[in-house]
């Protein structure tokens, strides 16, 4: 892919992003290391970061297929007939935990709470599915691994009374929310209360020259066909918006 858009005369560069700044003559630049770059217009992919609980090994386990993951809809069909769970009480985990049915023989959702955050519809299917069981006011302490480093287990601990308990699964799943990657924007364009870029027409944000694309601005789909599309659709803008300017 990178080959082909290296035909068409794109310039790859790797960097990290620091700041993006509009000048007064309307163009951006971007701080990029020590590096400026001048562009006339920006398409904002930085997608989303999945938050995990912060407990040792887990950058290990999430590489390489070890049971560790944050996406049912990408990983669940390589749990068949094996118990897994879920970790969140909201939506999001709900229909992860459901959606895991079709392909674990058990599912175990980890809630810290003694009740769901979910919507009504939401939280009653996954109360209601037989092969769902809801573990309430408990987190997990420490993944437990095989000799190949897989995950055999979860170490659980109450959230009312310390006490610790040996959950057997082999895959986790996490689903206690993203953190959009947009903080190097510095509120630069409007988004919502959690980050995300708010896409006023199309992919256009609220900055002309500013677009966005794919998972910054997407809490709904989460997928890389559907982040592809919206490269595709911010490309095409783009092009069109500085076809204008000229």
């Amino acid at each position: 892919m990178q080959q082909q858009a290296e035909r068409f005369g794109t310039r790859v560069e790797f960097g990290q992003v620091e700041t993006v700044t509009k000048e007064d003559d309307g163009t951006f630049t971007l701080k990029v290391g020590s590096k400026d770059i001048q562009t006339k217009a920006v398409i904002i992919c930085s997608g989303a970061s999945a938050r995990y609980l912060g407990l040792p090994g887990e950058e290990e386990l999430t590489k390489g297929g070890h049971g560790l993951t944050a996406c049912a809809t990408c990983d669940g069909a390589f749990y068949r007939d094996v118990p897994v769970c879920v970790v969140g009480g909201g939506d999001s985990a709900c229909e992860e935990a459901t959606f895991l049915t079709k392909f674990a023989s058990k599912v175990h959702l980890i809630v810290r709470r003694d009740e769901l955050r979910a919507s009504k519809i939401m939280a009653q299917r996954a109360l209601e599915h037989e092969k769902i069981e809801v573990i309430w006011n408990s987190g997990i302490k420490q993944y437990l691994t095989n000799e190949k480093g897989d995950i055999r287990a979860v170490e659980l601990v109450d959230t009312q009374t310390g006490d610790t308990s040996e959950l057997e699964v082999e895959g986790v799943f996490m689903a206690i929310g993203h953190t959009p990657n947009s903080s190097f924007l510095n509120g630069l364009v409007e988004t919502d209360e959690n980050g995300y870029i708010l896409q006023k027409q199309g992919t256009r944000t609220s900055v002309d020259g500013i677009y966005a694309a794919g998972d910054i601005s997407d809490t709904e789909y989460r997928q890389a066909i559907t982040a592809a599309g919206q490269g595709c659709a911010a490309a095409i803008e783009v092009e069109r918006w500085l076809a204008e300017q000229d």
